[in-house]
């Protein structure tokens, strides 16, 4: 496609061409000369002429020669003056044609792309659902393997199948009563060695697991040794000294705070060694040596009873403080109660309660300084006392109430929150139960067990 200018150019010549034929040679004194050409604005050819000198004697010819010379120029100016329309009429058409193959070409390279993304996509699909359907190949080879397998279980079966019969066959000799005594006798051994399992000697504590992260620095948390295996309610009563009680349905209640009951003591409780047994608490008296029972099914004292000379108000508390001179605890053997009287130095005295009247069934007189342990815990009737309640506690000192003896230990463990505030064994989970610096966690007991037989002196 030529530019408007080019064709213009030949337009030009093309004039020229058309003057050129004539072979007739103009001097500038006999005829019109065309000096110059341009082009105006417009795209008009403009030409500068010359006029010949007047010449009176040849004017007609030289006139008739101009009026064909300026016919000649009228008839090209109007051909330049229609080419250029033209012209002007097919660059606009080349621009707009310009503009729509730029539009196609970028049409056509977002097709390009979109295919090779579509491709891409559709690939990346397959590739998924073969990667989808290579792991069934092991599968589809198991399966094979399982019905081979299948088969020879079958196989078996029915090869079982007959010996149970048989077997079945030879019982049916033996009498049923004779069978039956056997049996009986066979599960009242195992209930008594069960028994036998059931106390033995600490060894081992580990954890612990935290259950949750509550409440202050000082508090208790429990559950009862003797519910049920469907019951597990935990109790909660945080602070050394308050009336608040907490109940829960579980622990997975207790871990996300849905109380089921609260309970308002018609007391204020002293320390955090309270206990909860076969359905009742049973906790200190604030400012007293008063041992309270409390029943949560009727919210009301069931019983009281004061330890005849137990310190209290912190006179005899463990290493941290907090009115902890009376500590209530239980084991398999039922409910104990630890402190200290000044008949006794400041030393551990453990007392056995009976349960319903809170009465003093036996004492028992130790050496170990109430205000040296940092907690304890008692286990098929060995108190188990702690050196600190603070890092790197162990537990240092034992007391058995069956022989009357005392042992130094060193069984450690893991404070994992830096202070222990309480410290219970639970006889039914075999866990201890501690409140280590306002969080609940459990630690695991490991005991050791020594079986006698009928036949053993």
């Amino acid at each position: 496609m030529q530019s408007p200018h080019s064709r213009l150019l030949l337009l030009l010549i093309t004039l020229l061409s058309l003057l050129e034929p004539s072979k007739t040679q103009i001097s500038p004194r006999e005829g019109w000369q065309v000096y110059s050409s341009a082009q105006d604005s417009d795209g008009r050819c403009i030409c500068t002429v010359v006029a010949p000198e007047q010449n009176l004697c040849s004017r007609d010819a030289k006139s008739k020669q101009l009026r064909q010379l300026l016919e000649k120029v009228h008839n090209m100016s109007q051909s330049i003056e229609v080419l250029n329309l033209r012209t002007e009429r097919d660059y606009q058409y080349v621009q707009k044609m310009e503009t729509q193959m730029k539009v196609v070409r970028v049409k056509f390279r977002q097709i390009e792309e979109d295919r090779k993304t579509l491709l891409t996509r559709h690939f990346q699909d397959l590739k998924e659902k073969m990667d989808e359907l290579l792991p069934l190949i092991p599968v589809l080879e198991q399966y094979k393997t399982d019905a081979q397998l299948i088969t020879q279980f079958k196989e078996e079966i029915r090869n079982l199948t007959g010996i149970l019969t048989a077997i079945q066959q030879e019982i049916g000799a033996f009498d049923y009563e004779e069978l039956h005594q056997r049996v009986l006798g066979l599960e009242t051994r195992l209930r008594d060695c069960m028994k036998k399992l059931t106390c033995g000697k600490l060894m081992k504590i580990t954890g612990p697991v935290t259950v949750k992260a509550s409440g202050p620095r000082f508090g208790a948390w429990m559950t009862d040794p003797l519910a049920s295996e469907k019951n597990n309610r935990v109790w909660y009563m945080d602070g050394f000294t308050s009336r608040t009680v907490r109940e829960y349905r579980s622990v997975a209640d207790f871990v996300t705070g849905s109380e089921s009951r609260t309970y308002n003591l018609p007391y204020k409780w002293a320390g955090t060694s309270h206990l909860v047994y076969n359905g009742s608490l049973f906790f200190n008296k604030f400012q007293s040596n008063i041992v309270i029972k409390y029943s949560f099914a009727t919210g009301r004292i069931l019983n009281q009873r004061s330890l005849d000379n137990a310190g209290f108000n912190n006179v005899y508390p463990y290493t941290w403080g907090g009115h902890s001179d009376i500590d209530l605890m239980a084991d398999e053997f039922g409910v104990w109660v630890v402190y200290a009287t000044n008949q006794n130095a400041g030393n551990i005295v453990i007392s056995q309660l009976q349960q319903d009247t809170l009465e003093v069934v036996k004492s028992w007189s130790t050496g170990y300084p109430k205000r040296s342990a940092g907690e304890s815990f008692m286990i098929c009737g060995t108190l188990y006392v702690t050196n600190s309640h603070l890092t790197g506690a162990k537990v240092f000192y034992s007391y058995s109430t069956k022989t009357s003896t005392y042992e130094y230990t060193d069984i450690p463990f893991h404070n994992q929150y830096f202070h222990i505030s309480m410290l219970d064994y639970n006889s039914r989970d075999r866990a201890l139960y501690a409140w280590n610096n306002g969080h609940q966690v459990l630690f695991n007991v490991t005991l050791f067990h020594i079986i006698k037989t009928d036949n053993d002196a």
